[in-house]
């Protein structure tokens, strides 16, 4: 798959409301434990905004937490495009040598990974974004096992998400209430404790 290529993202959004704030604390829980669960430098969520056709990063653990979220890039470019596109998980032990990863984009983030993994977050059959874990352990990204475990992780987030009826940017989504807000925290939990005990 070839992917246009474009010099840099597209510039920042402004910030989400003040009521987005639980959502912003649901998907960094997502991207602090994937990046903890496979040995990660970093570990990124990004959002699928379909009327921009544009895949904005929500949230970001490690390299690049300071500054990436609420940048935008085209939908179609680089291995989160591919991802997002096809709605099938990936992973790249050396970025080098896969045609389908856009350098230029990395470079623009100002972290260029080697390896990374990365799954759709699909829910209700549609792709509201995708989860990222660039530069995991070696032994994080051994096999199918482990790829298995990003996806089921980025089901789990999904369906957090849902729960939290916070899907993609621009969609006039709802914020989390108290009780909607515990349901998909207590499920990231769960969810943690459960791929800690496999790995």
């Amino acid at each position: 798959m070839t992917t246009p290529r474009t010099d840099a993202m597209i510039p920042s959004s402004p910030l989400p409301p003040p009521g987005d704030d639980a959502r912003r604390e649901l998907l960094q829980s997502v991207v602090d434990v994937a990046r903890a669960i496979f040995g990660a430098a970093a570990s990124s969520v990004f959002l699928l905004d379909e009327e921009a056709d544009e895949l904005v990063f929500q949230a970001v653990s490690g390299e690049g937490e300071e500054f990436l979220v609420g940048r935008r890039f085209p939908a179609g470019r680089g291995i989160a495009g591919w991802v997002a596109t096809s709605g099938e998980p990936m992973v790249v032990d050396d970025l080098s040598q896969d045609p389908s990863f856009d350098r230029s984009l990395a470079e623009s983030t100002r972290y260029v990974p080697d390896a990374l993994m990365a799954a759709p977050l699909i829910s209700d059959a549609r792709v509201l974004g995708v989860l990222e874990v660039l530069d995991p352990s070696p032994q994080a990204r051994s096999g199918i096992r482990e790829l298995d475990l990003l996806a089921m992780f980025a089901r789990q987030a999904a369906a957090a998400l849902r729960v939290a009826g916070a899907h993609a940017p621009g969609t006039g989504a709802r914020t989390l209430d108290g009780e909607r807000r515990e349901d998909a925290l207590q499920l990231l939990g769960s969810l943690e404790r459960l791929l800690r005990g496999a790995g």
